[in-house]
């Protein structure tokens, strides 16, 4: 990779052999390989031993994690907010998989319309729910700093699977608790 970097700052005209170019091959392959880690994981790897047999049936949130992506049209990072919530139907999630999944979708190519039904998808596979509600909010550097240039638009995609799509007041809950501050 770090061959195809030099030869694209060439294309760009740089000289890749100046002092401040020197190292930037390597730092970008690491950069990119970080920012795409999520091609060498699964679902199954990253929940693990994450699913617990409980009887629980009211809605679980987390919200407001943080993520960052690359857009798949121009490797330009994307970055925002998730919030996932799920109504469990026997069985329950640690929390801290919930981020996980989320990660493990965001550190690929992308696009946010396919990241938010994946995580709603992979929640669905894993658990079995009644429900399962992703919104994501983010705001796009492809949108930001070229083309448009909009520095202040948001993107908001939402996936509603069973009991959210259903039933409109599970779903009303759910928006609700997205948009309230949560300390109340």
């Amino acid at each position: 990779m770090k061959e195809l970097i030099e030869q694209m700052l060439s294309e760009l005209g740089e000289d890749p052999s100046r002092e401040g170019l020197l190292r930037t091959p390597a730092r970008v392959e690491k950069s990119l390989t970080e920012l795409t880690r999520g091609y060498h994981q699964e679902v199954a790897e990253v929940v693990g031993q994450g699913v617990f047999n409980e009887d629980f049936s009211e809605m679980v949130l987390v919200k407001g994690i943080e993520f960052y992506s690359m857009c798949e049209h121009h490797m330009l990072p994307f970055f925002g907010k998730a919030h996932v919530a799920y109504i469990p139907d026997g069985r329950i999630l640690g929390l801290s998989k919930i981020p996980r999944i989320v990660d493990m979708f965001a550190r690929r190519l992308q696009v946010q319309e396919r990241m938010t039904a994946q995580i709603a998808d992979a929640i669905l596979e894993v658990l079995a729910p009644k429900g399962v509600g992703v919104v994501i909010s983010a705001s796009h550097l492809c949108m930001m700093a070229r083309g448009v240039q909009k520095q202040g638009s948001h993107t908001v995609t939402s996936s509603m699977q069973g009991v959210f799509r259903d039933d409109a007041r599970t779903r009303t809950e759910f928006l609700d608790l997205v948009r309230s501050d949560g300390h109340g």
